[in-house]
C-alpha cells in the first residue's frame, strides 16, 4: 500500500511523494553524508495511478527524514505486516532522494479534495488540505486584492491575487504554520540546513498560491478590461494586461519596468492591508455596559434618569500572547512590567489610534485629549459601533471584545402559536395532517412573546437600543411598525397541521414575514412533534397481530413515532444506533399499518445487495403475514409479470442498483411506503442512485441508516430531501445557510437552526444512553449475511466442479483430503478471489464480504466504537490489513502466529487505550484465546470456523469481566455458498456440534459424495444477477 505525502517547495510549490510499504526497507548504499535513493519510495506512475485526477510533471528532491545509518524510519500511516525491529539508537535526520510529482497549484486544489481509496494520505496531505481550505474560505469571504509582482531579466511580470490577513484571519495563519508537520518542510534547502524551511513563510506562500488559483477558477471567463471603442491598439496597454492576466490561467503579462512601477504605484494604497509582519501589539477596543447605578430600568420604567452612557475603552493586545491585555490608562501611567515587552506603549498607542480614526472617525474626539483612555458613547453611538464599526475594525486587524450577550443577542421577531383543539387525539389515524388548529401570530423577542405594555413602550421609544426584561435589544422602529402593521392585518385563525409544520421548518429568509419567525410554538402532539420529543410522548402502540416478536420499550416508542409520521405523510429518518433493531421496527411498521387499514399498494424498499436476503430471512421470521416479493437478478420480472406481482405483494425488496436500472418502470407505480436502507447509499445527490430514488412517487418516505451524516452536511441534505423534497431548501441554498458557516466558521446558530428544522423527521436511539441499555440483551449475536459477486461465483463454481471431479475419484485419506482442500478453497474465494488465485491483485469491489465489512466497519467508526477482526487465514488479513488502512485513513493492528509476546503485549496495551486504534485484525487461532480486548464492543467473525467454541472463545476476548458495554457479535455467512450450509446445520444441531463438531471441519470429510455435492453447490441466490 502507498502512503502519500507532500511537501512544499520555496520554489516549486506543492510536490508528492509516496512510500510504499511493500518495498525492501533498508538501502543498498551504505553512505551517510551524501542523499541516497529512498529505498521504500514509490515511482511516480505509482503515485499517479494511486491518487485520483493526479497530473504534473516528475522529478527527484532531496528530503530530510528521521532514519537510522541504513534506512529511513516508517512513517506512523505505513502499515507493516510485520513490524521493523527497532534500533537502539535513537534516530537521526538523514538526506534521501525521493521521486516526486509536482503539481500545479489548481490541479492541487482537485486533489487536495479528493479521497483515495486503495492509498493512505500522511499527516502532511491533511495539512495541506487545511491550508488549500483556509485559501477557498479567505476568497469566498472576499478577503483577497489584486497585485503585481514585478519581473527580471529572466522572467516578464505577473498579476496575482494575494490574500489579506487581518484580524481572526492572522490568528489562523499563525496556527497554521505552529502546526505545519516536519515533513511538510523536509526538502533540504541549498544552505544544508537541517532545521528545514520556516514554517511560516511556507504557510504563507502556500496560502498565497492557493489563493490565486482559487480566485482564478472562480473568475475563469471574466473579462476584466473594459471593451474599447475605435481601432485596436498595436500593443495592449499595461493595465488591460494586468487586469486580463488576473483572470486568464497564465499570470504573466508584457510591460516595461516603468509601465510595472507606475502599476505598483498606483495599488499602493492597498498594498498596506494585511501584508507584512503582525508587530509587539495591537489595538484592541472593549465595550463596556453601564455600571449598574447609572443604567435605565427595564423599557416602560418610570424612572427619569439620564440615558446611560456606554464606554468604548482602549487596550494594547500582546501578538505573543493574545491573553496579555494592557489598559491604556496603564500605558500612560507607565505601569511596572510594561517596558520588558513592548517598548514605546505611548507612541503605538497613537499611531494606532489615529489609523483606526480613519474606518471610525468619532475616535477623533478621543485624540484631542491629552491621554486617550476610553470614548463614550450614547445609545446611537453605542448601537453604531455594534453593528458597523465594530466589524470594520476587526477586519482591519484591530482587536474587539463586545459584550457576551452580543453573540447571542436577541431580536425582535414573531412568534406563532397553534393550540390543538382538545378533542383531537393521536389515535386510529384520526391526527393528521388537514386536521385544524388555533393559530395566531405575536411580536417577540428571543422566544418570550411581548405584552401590550411592552408593544405600547417599544412603540414610544426612538432609540435602537433599549434595555428590555433584564436585557438590551436592537430594535429597529421601521421593522416594529412593520411588525405592529402585520397583527393589524393577521387575525387568529383556524389553520391545519401541515401549513404548521411548514412554517415552523422553513427557514426564516423563506418566510414572507415583515419580520424573522423566532419560533413556532404548539400545544398536544404537534408540539411534541415540533419538539422532537413526539417519540417519548406517544401513547405506545399494541405489538401487531400476527408479528412474532416480543418489541423492546424503545422499539415499541420507535414504531409509534414512525407510524405517527407516516399518518402526517412527513418522511421519517430513523438513525437508531448499529444493533438496536431498524429494521424490525420497520417491519412492525408495516404490519400495524396493513393490520389497522389494509391498502392495496405496497411498499417498496431499496437496500444493499447484501442486506435483500435478510430482509426477506427477517420478514419470513417476524411477519410472515407479509407478502414479499424481491425484484433483482436475471428472473425479475418486468411488465405486467411486475404488475401481477405487484397486485398481491405487501412489500418488494430491491437494491438500489437494481433500481436504478428500472426506475422507468418503477417510477410508473404509485407506493404506499418508500424505504431507503442503508440511506447513506443516497448521501451523493448527484449519483444515479439519489437521481433515481427521487423519482420514485410514495405517500410516505422512510430512510433506516446507523449514520445520517458521515462527512459532510451536504449527506445530511441530500437524505432529507428524498424524504421530505424542499424541506431544506435547495443544495446551494443549503450550503450557504448552513454547511459554510457550521463546517468552515464553526457557527452556532444556523446548526441550532437545522437542529431545529430537522429534529421532528429524525429519530436517533444511541447504546450509551441509559433508558436503550437497560433494554438490550447483555450480548447480541448476528448473523451477517452477504452476496458473492460475479467474479467470486464463477470462481466458486469452477472450484466446486475440478474438487468434485478428484473427491469422486479417492477414497480414504486421499478423499479426505480433498475434501478439507476443496472446503478450504471454497472459504477463500467467498473472502476474496485474490486470496484463492494469489495474484497479489487489488482488493476493489471484487468480494460481496469485503464490500459489506465496509459498510458495518464505517458504521462503527463514526460511532466512535471499538471491533475484533477476526480470520482463519492470515494471508486474507495481510490483504485487508493496507485496504482498510487506506479506506478508513485509519492505523489498524494486526496479531498473527508469527506476533512476539512483548509485541503482543505492546498491541493489546495499545488497543485498550482511549485513544487506540479502532480496529484489531487478529489470527484466529493466535488471538483467540489468553486476551483481555474490552475496549472492544464489536467482534467480527469474518470466516467461519465450524467449532462453536472455537469462535466463542474468540468472542470472549471482548465479552468478558471488565466489559461495562453491550457487545455485537457478527458472523458473516454467504447466502447460497457452503457457508449458509454448514452454518444451518450447526444452528440446526447445536446439541450435536456441542459434542461432535469439535474438530473443526473433520465431521464433514464423512459426508457421502452426493451430500459433498449439495453441500458445495453454488445456489441461484448467491448473487445479485
Amino acid at each position: 500500500m502507498l502512503v502519500v505525502h507532500g511537501f512544499w517547495s520555496a520554489t516549486r510549490g506543492l510536490c508528492l511523494w509516496a512510500e510504499d510499504s511493500q518495498s525492501p526497507v533498508t538501502s543498498p548504499s551504505q553512505a551517510v553524508r551524501s542523499a541516497r535513493p529512498h529505498p521504500f519510495a514509490a515511482a511516480p506512475a505509482d503515485l499517479s495511478d494511486a491518487v485520483p485526477g493526479l497530473t504534473g510533471a516528475p522529478g527527484t528532491a532531496t528530503l530530510l527524514l528521521p532514519s537510522t545509518s541504513r534506512s529511513p524510519l516508517d512513517s506512523p500511516e505505513v502499515p507493516r505486516l510485520r513490524p521493523r525491529r527497532e534500533s537502539g539508537k535513537p534516530p537521526i535526520l538523514l538526506p534521501w532522494t525521493v521521486p516526486v510529482v509536482r503539481v500545479d497549484p489548481r490541479s492541487a486544489l482537485d486533489v487536495l479534495d479528493l479521497p483515495i481509496i486503495e492509498a493512505r494520505y500522511g499527516v502532511s496531505m491533511h495539512h495541506l488540505a487545511d491550508i488549500a481550505a483556509f485559501a477557498r474560505d479567505l476568497a469566498e469571504r472576499g478577503r483577497v486584492l489584486p497585485d503585481v509582482q514585478p519581473g527580471d531579466e529572466h522572467t516578464p511580470p505577473q498579476a496575482r491575487w494575494r490574500p489579506v490577513l487581518q484580524g481572526p484571519d492572522v490568528v489562523v495563519a499563525a496556527a497554521l504554520s505552529a502546526a505545519l508537520p516536519p515533513v511538510c518542510r523536509a526538502e533540504a534547502p541549498a544552505s544544508g540546513d537541517p532545521a528545514g524551511q520556516s514554517p511560516t513563510a511556507l504557510v504563507g506562500d502556500a496560502t498565497a498560491t492557493f489563493t490565486d488559483a482559487v480566485v482564478r477558477r472562480r473568475l475563469e471567463g471574466t473579462r476584466l478590461p473594459p471593451p474599447r471603442r475605435g481601432r485596436r491598439p498595436r500593443r495592449m496597454p499595461p493595465t488591460d494586461a494586468w487586469l486580463l492576466a488576473l483572470t486568464s490561467p497564465v499570470a504573466e503579462f508584457e510591460a516595461t519596468p516603468n509601465e510595472v512601477a507606475a502599476l505598483a504605484e498606483a495599488l499602493a494604497p492597498w498594498a498596506q492591508f494585511g501584508a507584512g509582519p503582525a508587530g509587539p501589539a495591537r489595538l484592541t477596543f472593549r465595550l463596556a455596559e453601564p455600571d449598574s447605578d447609572s443604567a435605565l430600568g427595564d423599557l416602560g420604567d418610570s424612572s427619569d434618569s439620564p440615558a446611560p452612557r456606554w464606554r468604548l475603552e482602549f487596550w494594547l493586545q500582546s501578538a505573543q500572547d493574545p491573553t496579555l491585555l494592557v489598559a491604556a490608562e496603564q500605558v500612560w501611567s507607565g505601569g511596572d512590567g510594561l517596558a520588558r515587552w513592548l517598548s514605546r506603549p505611548d507612541e503605538l498607542l497613537l499611531a494606532e489610534l489615529g489609523r483606526a480614526s480613519t474606518i471610525y472617525p468619532a475616535l477623533i474626539d478621543a485624540l484631542h485629549t491629552s491621554h486617550p483612555d476610553a470614548l463614550a458613547l450614547d445609545l446611537h453611538g453605542t448601537h453604531d459601533f455594534l453593528t458597523c464599526r465594530a466589524a470594520l475594525l476587526d477586519q482591519a486587524g484591530f482587536g474587539v471584545l463586545l459584550p457576551a450577550w452580543w453573540s447571542h443577542r436577541q431580536r425582535l421577531g414573531l412568534r406563532g402559536s397553534a393550540s390543538t383543539p382538545t378533542d383531537s387525539t393521536v389515535t386510529g389515524g384520526r391526527f393528521g395532517r388537514d386536521s385544524l388548529v388555533d393559530f395566531a401570530w405575536q411580536l417577540a423577542v428571543g422566544d418570550e412573546a411581548l405584552t401590550d405594555e411592552e408593544l405600547a413602550a417599544l412603540a414610544a421609544t426612538k432609540a435602537p437600543l433599549v434595555r428590555l426584561r433584564g436585557q438590551w435589544v436592537v430594535v429597529d422602529p421601521d421593522q416594529l411598525q412593520r411588525g405592529l402593521d402585520f397583527l393589524a392585518r393577521q387575525a387568529a385563525r383556524p389553520s391545519t397541521v401541515g401549513e404548521v409544520i411548514a412554517l415552523a421548518t422553513r427557514h426564516p429568509d423563506d418566510l414572507d414575514t415583515p419580520l424573522p419567525v423566532m419560533a413556532i410554538h404548539a400545544d398536544g402532539p404537534l408540539g411534541d412533534l415540533l419538539t422532537g420529543s413526539a417519540e417519548r410522548t406517544l401513547q405506545p402502540l399494541a405489538t401487531p397481530d400476527g408479528f412474532h416478536a416480543d418489541l423492546r420499550p424503545y422499539q415499541t416508542r420507535g414504531l409509534s413515532w414512525l407510524a405517527f409520521l407516516a399518518d402526517l405523510g412527513l418522511g421519517a429518518c430513523l438513525a437508531d444506533d448499529m444493533g438496536l433493531g431498524k429494521t424490525i421496527q420497520l417491519l412492525a411498521l408495516e404490519s400495524h399499518q396493513r393490520s389497522e387499514r389494509p391498502v392495496a399498494r405496497p411498499t417498496l424498499l431499496l437496500c444493499p445487495m447484501s442486506l435483500v436476503g435478510n430482509w426477506q430471512r427477517e420478514a419470513a421470521r417476524f411477519a410472515p403475514h407479509l407478502r414479499l416479493y424481491p425484484h433483482h437478478g436475471r428472473e425479475r420480472c418486468h411488465g405486467t409479470d411486475l404488475a401481477d406481482h405487484l397486485a398481491t405483494a405487501d412489500l418488494v425488496v430491491t437494491t438500489y442498483h437494481t433500481a436504478t436500472r428500472d426506475i422507468d418502470e418503477l417510477a410508473a407505480y404509485d407506493w404506499e411506503r418508500l424505504v431507503l436502507d442503508e440511506a447513506q447509499a443516497v448521501k451523493n445527490s448527484q449519483s444515479r442512485a439519489a437521481r433515481a430514488v427521487r423519482r420514485l412517487p410514495a405517500r410516505h418516505r422512510v430512510a433506516l441508516t446507523g449514520t445520517p451524516m458521515e462527512n459532510r452536511l451536504s449527506e445530511l441534505w441530500a437524505i432529507m430531501d428524498v424524504l421530505n423534497p424542499g424541506i431544506l431548501g435547495s443544495a446551494e441554498k443549503f450550503r450557504a445557510r448552513y454547511a459554510v458557516p457550521i463546517e468552515r466558521h464553526g457557527e452556532t446558530e444556523p446548526a441550532g437552526r437545522l437542529r431545529t428544522i430537522t429534529r421532528p423527521y429524525l429519530l436517533r436511539r444511541v447504546k450509551t444512553d441509559p433508558t436503550i441499555i437497560d433494554d438490550l440483551p447483555e450480548k447480541i449475536e448476528i448473523t451477517q449475511h452477504y452476496r458473492l459477486t460475479i467474479e467470486q461465483a464463477a470462481l466458486y463454481q469452477s472450484v466446486v466442479d475440478e474438487m468434485m471431479r478428484r473427491i469422486e475419484t479417492s477414497t480414504g485419506i486421499e478423499r479426505r483430503g480433498n475434501v478439507l482442500a476443496a472446503m478450504t478453497k471454497l472459504k477463500q474465494v467467498c473472502n476474496h478471489p485474490a486470496q484463492l488465485l494469489h495474484d497479489h491483485s487489488p482488493i476493489g469491489r471484487r468480494s460481496g464480504k469485503v464490500t459489506r465489512l465496509e459498510e458495518i466497519v464505517e458504521e462503527i467508526l463514526a460511532e466512535g466504537d471499538k471491533a475484533l477482526l477476526f480470520t482463519q487465514y492470515t494471508d486474507f488479513a495481510e490483504l485487508l490489513l493496507p485496504h482498510l488502512s487506506a479506506r478508513f485513513d485509519t492505523e489498524i493492528l494486526y496479531l498473527h502466529g508469527g506476533t512476539s509476546k512483548q509485541r503482543r503485549d505492546e498491541l493489546v496495551t495499545r488497543f485498550q487505550s482511549d485513544d487506540g486504534p479502532p480496529l484489531f485484525l487478529l489470527s484466529l487461532k493466535a488471538g483467540g484465546t489468553g486476551l483481555n480486548l474490552t475496549a472492544a464492543n464489536h467482534v467480527i467473525h469474518l470466516d467461519r470456523w465450524w467449532n462453536p467454541a472455537v469462535e466463542n472463545q474468540a468472542t470472549d476476548r471482548a465479552f468478558r469481566i471488565g466489559q461495562k458495554r453491550r457487545v455485537q457479535v457478527r458472523k458473516f455467512v454467504c447466502v447460497g455458498t457452503l457457508e449458509e450450509k454448514i452454518d444451518a446445520m450447526i444452528e440446526d444441531k447445536k446439541a450435536l456440534a456441542n459434542s461432535v463438531v469439535t474438530d473443526g471441519e473433520g465431521w464433514l470429510t464423512e459426508l457421502s459424495t452426493g451430500a459433498l455435492r449439495d453441500l458445495f453447490a453454488l445456489a441461484e441466490d448467491a448473487t445479485d444477477e
